[in-house]
């Protein structure tokens, strides 16, 4: 038996009809040239009859009938059924991404089984070109967006002509390094974590405190950064929309070094101009500037994951500024600001302080009143660093990597990108019933794009 800690427990009480806690990822595939008539059927054959489940992939809640147990636990189903977890879809030859969107915006409104390993694999075939998609869902309670990388660079292999690769839930779990293994009896490593979390208190009285004062003086950090009212902060249905964009990190990487930001201030300004334009056409667009929330993974660089290990942090959109240059600045002082504190500070206390800032929002969430007051923040929006090479299954050549997101009440909209392989990749995770003509949104972050690099090389001229 596993308990679940508290920041894996958060997403099992947000669990609803509504606001359905899943992570996925849509992976379209193109099929090596030599690929016979019957290459889809061979692949779910072979998966099914492995019969081989890995940790975590095999746990369980304890109770499934009691999402609101305080102390919930992972136990081990020592039969998963892969005929239930692993499905085989198709659209009607030649399949196109609209349809694709909608087959998997349609699979992503539906809540995983708590009385199994909560997770899916639906392969889908059909598509133009002979190609096919994998569309993947795990609940965010039993595995992260850093994880979930991991275990896919793992399971697949970057040799076309390597056949032997797993796919996620087959694939071990890699062991534990030395540095990993504590030699600590219990009692000191209860008393250790007491102390460590003693002087986080510390850091954070110290951080909120210099928080306070800065607001004071005026200063819109963190702590001042007030989120307007909006069409992105209502109520949301149980029916989800999903939109996707790639584009070269070529592309993204020239801006971030002609502009001086980092490539995630090129992410949140694509998405700050997509966002400007959208709530514009609809005169939704609010006067003070839309307010992002960023997840932080705070993880050391050989962390195997598992679980969730993730801060967050809250930087201004620079929505009410028309110039996109100028909204770049802004968001570039947002985020420099927001990193100087959070590098300041132990991650026991980045995770302490994580908590402080996200309290409003959780408040909100045990009183029902999420989409109903005045929001913490307007939008989730993440950066999931990806494989840097290009990767294979049985041959076929893994085309993109399209996070999917969980919108909730007050949070009609989830934005998460992954870089893979020279491109980066967005998907647009929205509330069907909130958010009219959301594909829109998408296209609109290309559009930005090009007003970004149009306007830089006017001014370099």
């Amino acid at each position: 038996m596993r308990r679940l800690s508290p920041n894996d427990m958060m997403f099992l009480l947000g669990e609803s009809r509504e606001t359905m806690m899943h992570v996925g990822g849509l992976l379209p595939f193109t099929p090596p040239a030599d690929a016979p008539p019957d290459y889809m059927r061979r692949i779910v054959t072979e998966i099914r009859q492995s019969r081989t489940v890995t940790s975590p992939w095999n746990l369980k809640l304890k109770t499934p009938g009691f999402l609101k147990n305080p102390f919930p636990a992972w136990i081990e189903d020592p039969d998963p059924d892969l005929d239930y977890h692993v499905r085989r879809s198709a659209l009607p030859a030649p399949g196109d991404e609209r349809e694709l969107g909608v087959l998997v915006s349609r699979l992503h409104s539906h809540p995983v089984d708590f009385t199994r390993p909560p997770w899916e694999v639906h392969l889908i075939e059909g598509l133009e070109r002979g190609r096919f998609a994998l569309y993947a869902k795990m609940h965010h309670s039993l595995i992260d967006g850093f994880t979930g990388n991991r275990m896919l660079a793992r399971s697949l292999a970057t040799d076309p002509d390597d056949m032997t690769k797993p796919l996620f839930f087959a694939t071990p779990e890699p062991e534990r390094t030395a540095r990993e293994v504590s030699l600590e009896t219990p009692w000191e490593m209860a008393l250790s974590g007491v102390l460590k979390q003693v002087d986080a208190a510390r850091e954070v009285a110290n951080t909120m405190r210099d928080f306070w004062r800065a607001s004071q003086a005026g200063d819109a950090n963190m702590l001042g950064l007030k989120a307007p009212n909006s069409i992105l902060n209502r109520r949301i249905g149980r029916n989800r929309r999903f939109a996707t964009q790639q584009y070269t990190m070529e592309r993204i990487r020239d801006l971030s070094k002609r502009s001086g930001g980092t490539l995630n201030d090129i992410v949140l300004a694509l998405s700050a101009g997509a966002l400007r334009r959208f709530l514009s056409e609809l005169n939704e667009l609010p006067d003070l500037p839309l307010v992002a929330m960023l997840p932080v993974n705070i993880r050391p660089k050989d962390d195997p994951g598992g679980g969730n290990a993730v801060g967050a942090m809250l930087v201004s959109l620079a929505t009410d500024i028309g110039d996109p240059l100028a909204r770049l600045e802004a968001i570039m002082h947002s985020t420099r600001r927001a990193k100087e504190v959070l590098q300041s500070l132990s991650r026991p206390a980045v995770m302490q302080l994580s908590a402080l800032l996200m309290a409003p929002s959780g408040m909100q969430t045990v009183t029902g009143t999420l989409g109903r007051v005045r929001p913490q923040f307007n939008v989730c929006i993440s950066n999931v660093p990806g494989p840097d090479q290009a990767l294979y299954f049985r041959g076929a050549r893994l085309e993109a990597t399209y996070p999917l997101s969980i919108p909730i009440h007050g949070q009609a909209l989830n934005i998460t990108c992954q870089s893979y392989a020279g491109t980066l990749n967005f998907g647009f995770t929205g509330c069907r019933d909130s958010l009219p003509r959301m594909q829109r949104l998408a296209v609109y972050t290309g559009e930005s794009l090009v007003e970004m690099e149009q306007a830089l090389a006017t001014t370099m001229l």
